[in-house]
């Protein structure tokens, strides 16, 4: 089915009149509590665990004061406040990866989860462990700050292949068959991990041990220093990419008489969005639902579908609910069973369940 027929018959958030990308009149009172939020999760994961420290001694701790007990600066600073960081830096990446994915494949479902970006992104950290154990047991550790950024990468390398087959797939396909081709390629993926790590020595697997769950726990200052610093400079190009984006929702004539080169542009943004899925999955292996769930809340909290509103409102939601889950994580439970996806699916399952009984599935079957 081609792209005209799908966004005709299936009309979604990525979508809409040209009206709804005029300046609107967004007032500083929805920034002032988003970023508010933000800063209230994370204090609280600064605070709370099974350590509970008071805010004004967090406070102290951050700013150098004395004061605070001894043993709560190293539970802070040398435990807490990389995790924090690195939930905000990562919910924040995804959040913008998803709405990149959403307007380039005019598809409301497309997530780096459902895309298959995660899972890619984890087979080319595979082969990156593999490749430099083949030299030496202790080869990844030795190389320090270039290990980091080996790692991602590998991991934006395998996430731009994955997303450039769905690049190419997309003119020929309908939205939820794009999004069934993700998961399957993204299992697929998954299970070449799988064959990789049994051809593996043990050191090896476990080297690799980390990146089999999303966590933000593994990722100390030194690590969270080259992601921060990749996810800056995509957040950068996505700034520069604001107009185009917003052409490309009007439809790909218009964008054309507009003088916008359409398939330049879309591999320019889906290698934005592969660096930041990838980095974030080098780092904190796959995180599910924040790709969907950000871009959708923006798009309801502001009504708009201007990506100059869009992008940093996805990037602050990501960051608060990715820091919000990993808080409800670590709070001090009797038994710790409980982990990132799982949080993150009691929200985005439905979420999506909820995005499919709006039709974009039943349309797409009817064409």
């Amino acid at each position: 089915m081609s792209e005209s027929v799908l966004s005709e018959r299936s009309p979604s958030p990525t979508t809409l009149a040209p009206e709804s990308l005029k300046p609107g009149g967004v007032g500083a009172l929805p920034w002032g509590l988003m970023v508010g939020s933000v800063a209230l999760v994370f204090l609280l994961e600064l605070a709370v665990g099974v350590v509970l420290i008071p805010l004004r001694d967090v406070f102290s701790i951050l700013v150098g004061l004395d004061g605070a007990v001894d043993r709560w600066h190293r539970i802070v600073l040398d435990f807490r406040l990389p995790r924090a960081l690195t939930a905000l830096t990562a919910g924040a990446s995804l959040g913008v990866c998803g709405l990149l994915l959403q307007t380039t494949f005019r598809n409301p479902l497309a997530d780096p989860w459902f895309f298959g970006l995660v899972y890619s992104a984890r087979l080319g950290v595979a082969l990156f462990v593999v490749v430099s154990g083949s030299f030496g047991g202790t080869v990844l550790a030795s190389l320090g700050l270039l290990s980091n950024l080996g790692l991602a990468i590998a991991a934006g390398l395998g996430a731009l292949a994955m997303t450039s087959v769905l690049l190419a797939l997309a003119p020929r396909v309908g939205a939820v068959t794009l999004l069934l081709s993700g998961l399957m390629l993204g299992q697929a993926a998954n299970g070449l991990v799988s064959v990789v790590m049994h051809f593996t020595s043990e050191a090896q697997s476990r080297a690799f041990t980390q990146w089999s769950d999303g966590t933000f726990v593994h990722v100390g200052f030194s690590q969270w220093g080259v992601l921060v610093s990749i996810v800056a400079l995509a957040f950068a190009c996505s700034v520069m990419l604001t107009k185009s984006l917003n052409v490309l929702l009007l439809g790909e004539n218009y964008a054309r008489t507009l003088g916008l080169a359409v398939e330049r542009t879309r591999r320019v943004i889906v290698a934005v969005a592969a660096v930041l899925a990838g980095a974030v999955t080098a780092f904190c292996g796959p995180v599910a639902f924040l790709g969907i769930l950000a871009p959708h809340l923006a798009r309801i909290f502001f009504r708009s579908a201007d990506h100059r509103v869009l992008l940093p409102a996805s990037a602050l939601l990501g960051a608060a609910l990715a820091a919000l889950a990993d808080l409800i994580v670590h709070l001090p439970w009797s038994r710790h069973f409980l982990h990132l996806n799982a949080m993150l699916g009691l929200v985005g399952g439905p979420t999506v369940v909820l995005l499919l009984l709006r039709g974009y599935g039943s349309r797409e079957s009817s064409s």
